[in-house]
């Protein structure tokens, strides 16, 4: 968890934050996200939602085209000596990463966001949160 921005630079190079990378081991998985943002997952934790996609039906239109988008732009990547990713062109347009960016704690993920989209996300999201967390949560307890 937690949200902290640094510099993509001009060879894709980004910076991920110590506590991050204890967590994501020496190789790690690296993908399109959902709402133009990059995943960075464990290897652990990919292997997870491969399993997930792989007992979807083939059949399932749905199912197909996730698995592609998903898949298709997934590379195992490595960290250098001073703690960067590299993160590749496909991917860097994918998620329209200029300069800044944020790199978020998801879960079992790490999320890379242009400040861009990551401010409108933000934006956008923030006053329908009270909403969400009732519709997420009704009859849930915490």
């Amino acid at each position: 968890m937690g949200e902290y921005h640094h510099s993509v630079d001009e060879k894709g190079r980004l910076i991920i934050p110590a506590k991050f990378r204890e967590n994501l081991g020496e190789k790690f998985i690296i993908t399109r996200g959902i709402e133009n943002c990059i995943f960075v997952y464990s290897e652990e934790d990919f292997k997870k939602i491969v399993n997930k996609l792989e007992s979807l039906p083939f059949t399932k239109k749905d199912a197909r085209q996730f698995t592609r988008f998903f898949l298709s732009g997934a590379s195992e990547a490595e960290f250098d000596k001073q703690g960067r990713i590299h993160i590749n062109a496909p991917l860097i347009n994918y998620a329209n990463l200029k300069k800044e960016c944020v790199v978020i704690g998801s879960g079992d993920r790490l999320e890379i966001w242009s400040l861009e989209n990551w401010d409108n996300f933000f934006d956008s999201a923030k006053d329908n949160m009270s909403d969400i967390a009732e519709n997420l949560f009704d009859g849930v307890d915490i």
